[in-house]
């Protein structure tokens, strides 16, 4: 795969990526997308959640700070960008650790088109069915193969599903990536799984006809910038601070060289 024309393409279109998402991490998820070149939006309200969805090329749903009257918003966005035909990525934050918080994701699923469902192992495991919890909003341990997994949800929902962790996993019903870039430094580092879901959106929608491949070109390219900073960090502070600088200096060298995805 060329995963640099993935990061060309989104700094060529400057795709409009309108979020509902999580308010702890909301400014990073706006700068993220920022740093890659493209246009970050932010519109809860529900009055305008479907107007402003109506100007983006991609929709990004996050539910780590979820209420019932935020999930309405979501709803009202999604089929706007369901009538519009532009991709939507959830990422089902915190998915296994309330009832509440399962029962919301699958209401979103049911009632909008999603075109990427991310989540940690244990998040989307528990989406997918099976009898785990998850830790706040830190992986738990699943005990199952999560390549096959992703896979079966994948199909059975016909989407593309991402699981991240030290090995990403992005399976669409047909497809399986592999992408083993990153670093350990990124786990210590509040955001960065929010942080993944807004690059996936950002490279889904200036791609949005593979989003499986778009989606792992993005999670390389965001990782192999967190590789290059971690070797000039000295903590999870310059870290992040870093991260954002090489998201936005990456180049062809960096990505040919650097990227580790595999299909």
């Amino acid at each position: 795969m060329d995963v640099y024309s993935f990061l060309e393409a989104v700094r060529e279109k400057k795709p409009l990526v309108h979020h509902l998402t999580n308010w702890v991490t909301i400014y990073d998820c706006a700068q993220v997308v920022k740093s890659l070149g493209a246009s970050p939006v932010m519109a809860h309200a529900p009055e305008e959640a479907a107007d402003m969805t109506g100007l983006a090329s991609a929709l990004v749903l996050n539910i780590g700070t979820l209420t019932a009257d935020f999930i309405e918003s979501m709803k009202l966005a999604g089929r706007a960008a369901n009538g519009r035909h532009i991709p939507v990525v959830l990422d089902v934050c915190g998915a296994g650790a309330t009832p509440f918080r399962d029962r919301m994701s699958l209401e979103l699923i049911d009632a909008v088109r999603i075109s990427v469902i991310k989540g940690n192992g244990s998040e989307i495991a528990r989406i997918a069915g099976l009898d785990v919890r998850t830790r706040g909003v830190d992986a738990a341990d699943v005990g199952e193969d999560l390549r096959a997994v992703a896979s079966s949800l994948a199909r059975e929902r016909q989407c593309t599903v991402v699981v991240t962790g030290k090995e990403d996993i992005v399976a669409d019903p047909e497809t399986t990536y592999f992408v083993r870039n990153g670093n350990e430094m990124m786990t210590h580092v509040v955001g960065t799984g929010c942080m993944a879901a807004s690059v996936i959106g950002t490279f889904v929608g200036a791609s949005p006809q593979v989003p499986a491949a778009a989606s792992a070109a993005g999670l390389s390219c965001y990782e192999i910038a967190a590789e290059i900073a971690v070797g000039e960090s000295e903590g999870p502070a310059t870290f992040k601070q870093l991260l954002l600088d090489r998201i936005y200096r990456l180049t062809r060298g960096d990505v040919d060289s650097m990227q580790k995805v595999e299909q």
